[in-house]
């Protein structure tokens, strides 16, 4: 066993906040691109006009 790589060593803690800060980075940079879609602030919906059902559903007993 060697004692290079002892987890107790101070620059362990320095590459483990500088791992954490690239997650972080990551992150805020993967929820940056979600957020860059069309804000729909105008209220209208996809949906315009609705109308009731063609036909009425038939429901059949299940024979045999």
């Amino acid at each position: 066993m060697s004692t290079d790589e002892t987890p107790d060593a101070p620059g362990s803690e320095d590459a483990a906040s500088d791992m954490k800060r690239k997650f972080r980075e990551a992150l805020e940079k993967k929820n940056g691109q979600q957020r860059t879609g069309q804000a729909h602030l105008d209220g209208n919906s996809a949906v315009h006009g609705t109308h009731a059902a063609v036909t009425k559903r038939e429901f059949r007993r299940k024979s045999g």
